[in-house]
């Protein structure tokens, strides 16, 4: 009897040391009591009432599903690709729980950097994957602003080679029609005056004199109707007109009728309007695609619902230092003179198509963090490769890939809920540069 009741006390004592020592050990974390992948930083219990399990650091086959691997668990991320780990389980700040990462998860042959989605959460994201394949792109759409400016070969100045007065004005307002050979205005110059005077002398004389006499009054831009009529009459007059060297509109008319001038100053500019110049600022990457010849179309706030077309005439050699446009000269048809300089436009260019099909992906499936390019490439079972690209021409919804993903491989095109915010791509490109390293390790956690 003393025996039995000895060995109870011995069973007793070794009981409550077991039990000391349960509580004396804090448990990492605890488990679904049915094995579910459900975790919990303190007790709880499951939706039949289970207690969930405490998992102890020296137990690690507490925690490993059937199936065979180490499924030991290296550190918790975050559940909604944030950049943070945690050592243990733990919740975010919207109470979903930190998604485990196993230690076999990294002896798969996955390439660094590697991102695993959950089937659950693939379609809570809203992830959907589109071909890289090789298509026969069109022409893709290229939009710039400009501005009019008169046809600079179809401007004219009105001057005279003689000093004098201007007497009287024919044209005497700024925007006012005019018509080549038209009189704009007379003038008297005493030195006009005396050359007509010598070449009737030298017509009385006749030979070399009368000749060269011709040539000077030629010179100082007499017309001809005028050295004829001198021929006829043999008097010379006050005035001589000064007419219009081409069709146009009188864009400047610095000079009023009593004014003296200067041989050489300006009476008039003239510009024909039959066709204008728009200048169209281009952004630097898309002046590959833009050739002399190429068809464009202008819109102007003045005529809603109107387009005008025209033909990309010249690309200026220099970019803007500011802006980093380009200029690119497009010639206008204006035969009813709607059009005016210095209105402002709105250009729509179509580039020529590729020769040839190009490897090309959906615009939505191309992360620009400002110094490269990266697609994610979906390696199926909820993995996806951050891949680095090079891209080429592009269009309205799609970009050429140069290099980087071949033909057949399937891009992510929408997962906006994935890697949408700003931290989220820099973390998603970080660990495609550092993808060598443990994520806890870049985060200062530990397993």
């Amino acid at each position: 009897m003393r025996k039995v009741i000895a060995g109870a006390a011995i069973g007793l004592l070794v009981l409550g040391v077991a039990r000391a020592d349960d509580v004396a050990r804090q448990p990492l974390f605890y488990q679904d009591p049915d094995g579910q992948p459900f975790y919990s930083p303190g007790p709880k219990k499951n939706a039949f009432g289970k207690d969930y399990r405490p998992i102890f650091e020296d137990a690690p086959a507490a925690i490993k599903p059937s199936g065979g691997g180490d499924r030991r668990v290296l550190y918790y991320r975050n559940p909604m690709g944030l950049p943070d780990t945690s050592p243990g389980p733990k919740k975010d700040s919207m109470g979903m729980d930190y998604l485990p990462v196993y230690a076999d998860e990294g002896t798969q042959g996955d390439p660094p950097g590697t991102v695993r989605i959950t089937p659950g959460r693939l379609q809570t994201l809203g992830v959907r994957t589109e071909v890289a394949e090789l298509r026969q792109t069109g022409g893709r759409t290229i939009r710039a602003t400009g501005i009019l400016q008169f046809d600079e070969r179809n401007l004219a100045t009105v001057t005279t080679k003689v000093s004098g007065w201007i007497e009287h004005l024919t044209v005497a307002a700024t925007g006012d029609p005019v018509r080549r050979g038209e009189v704009l205005a007379e003038v008297y110059s005493p030195d006009l005056v005396a050359s007509e005077e010598e070449y009737l002398v030298a017509a009385r004389m006749g030979g070399n004199i009368a000749q060269a006499s011709m040539q000077r009054l030629r010179a100082l831009d007499v017309p001809e109707e005028e050295i004829g009529r001198l021929r006829r009459t043999g008097r010379s007059v006050r005035r001589i007109a000064i007419k219009a060297p081409a069709d146009g509109v009188v864009i400047e008319k610095p000079v009023q009728q009593g004014m003296r001038i200067d041989a050489g100053e300006a009476l008039y500019r003239t510009a024909d309007l039959s066709s204008v110049w728009l200048i169209a600022q281009v952004q630097e990457q898309d002046i590959g695609a833009i050739v002399p010849g190429q068809r464009a179309q202008a819109s102007f706030v003045a005529f809603p619902g109107r387009t005008f077309d025209g033909t990309v005439e010249f690309i200026y050699p220099s970019l803007s230092v500011d802006t980093r446009t380009a200029r690119v000269r497009i010639v206008i048809a204006n035969p009813d003179g709607m059009l005016r300089a210095a209105m402002f436009a709105n250009v729509v260019l179509e580039a020529a198509p590729a020769p040839s099909p190009v490897l090309s992906v959906p615009n939505s499936a191309v992360l620009d963090s400002g110094t490269r390019q990266v697609v994610l490439i979906a390696r199926g079972e909820g993995r996806f490769e951050p891949r680095q690209v090079h891209l080429g021409a592009g269009g309205d919804d799609w970009v050429q890939v140069v290099d980087g993903i071949k033909p057949g491989e399937r891009v992510v095109v929408g997962a906006n809920f994935l890697i949408d915010a700003e931290s989220n791509l820099r973390a998603a490109l970080q660990g495609f540069a550092d993808g060598s390293k443990p994520a806890a390790d870049q985060q200062g956690g530990k397993p």
